[in-house]
């Protein structure tokens, strides 16, 4: 699967902004933990960007990523891209563990770029000079992008073998060459489209 036609099936099932920029933003940090690790880069990003294509239409477990999966083995999709989509949830575990690099990456950061984007949306400098202590000051904050595991995070963390601080500081690092795609220049607002 080419990263275009990733993002044709995104648009395809996809129609809400937010979970565009999310798929952006998940693209971005896999893309920049390929370079790290050496990896596949074009691999990891297509990963990162279809990971929840489906969501929007499929929302509830476990329909969310096996219903994905049904369409993207119809569409004759690599086996490594649809078994890392169907890793980053948990009620696929059984059947697909999270025991590849390119899986343990997936999961590491899907939801920490879902609260670096909430933690930038609320500051009037958005992403550039963000450090990991506002990050972790912000995780501490149960309210504060409540639906975001904190769990998560830090289960990520770990199974890139990495403390949290660094694995913060890559995804940060990863979304600022996006951030006008993001909505998340200084001068932007949260309405600016993708």
């Amino acid at each position: 699967m080419t990263r275009e036609e990733a993002w044709q099936v995104l648009q395809e099932f996809t129609t809400s902004n937010a979970l565009i920029k999310h798929a952006l933003a998940v693209e971005a940090a896999m893309r920049h933990y390929a370079r790290l690790a050496s990896q596949d880069e074009e691999l990891w990003g297509v990963v990162g960007l279809i990971h929840d294509f489906d969501y929007e239409r499929w929302p509830e477990r476990p329909e969310h990523t096996q219903r994905g999966a049904e369409i993207l083995r119809q569409r004759g999709v690599d086996e490594e891209v649809v078994g890392a989509m169907l890793s980053h949830a948990y009620w696929n575990l059984d059947q697909y563990p999270r025991e590849t690099p390119l899986r343990r990456t997936l999961f590491a950061v899907d939801e920490l770029c879902g609260f670096l984007t909430a933690v930038a949306l609320v500051r009037p400098e958005r992403l550039e000079g963000l450090k990991p202590k506002s990050v972790k000051k912000k995780l501490k904050t149960k309210a504060f992008a409540a639906s975001v595991s904190r769990e998560d995070i830090d289960e990520g963390a770990e199974l890139l073998g990495l403390p949290l601080d660094e694995h913060i500081t890559n995804c940060i690092a990863a979304l600022q060459p996006i951030a006008a795609d993001l909505g998340l220049l200084p001068e932007q607002t949260d309405d600016h489209t993708a």
